[in-house]
């Protein structure tokens, strides 16, 4: 009976160190998965960090974006303006020359006719 009890003694020692053994195995396992965790949080933050000044570059050119639309149009306008206003100034051009063609010719008939008289 004591020789069975020795046996079961040396039995549940080695049982124990393998569980201690297992225990430590688990334990570093589980340092090695929290260090591994630890680095995703980091990366995933700098991607988030990324992310967000990205986000903040897009809306600042979105911003920029319109901002130039905006001026375009006012260009577009401002173009189209001056181009009326050319398009009336040349109509007025033609008016005043077919006036001062209309002049000369009176001139030349007149000035004759003074002459004469």
């Amino acid at each position: 009976l004591q020789q069975q009890a020795e046996q079961t003694c040396r039995q549940l020692l080695r049982t124990q160190e393998e569980h201690e053994h297992l225990l430590q195995a688990a334990v570093e396992q589980a340092e090695g998965l929290e260090h591994s965790l630890r680095n995703a949080e980091a990366v995933l933050a700098e991607r988030v960090a990324q992310l967000r000044d990205a986000q903040a570059q897009l809306s600042r050119n979105k911003l920029l974006i319109e901002e130039l639309r905006g001026e375009n149009r006012r260009f577009a306008m401002a173009l189209q303006a001056a181009e009326l206003k050319q398009k009336s100034m040349e109509e007025k051009n033609q008016l005043l020359e077919e006036q001062a063609s209309a002049l000369k010719q009176l001139i030349g008939k007149i000035t004759p006719a003074s002459l004469s008289g």
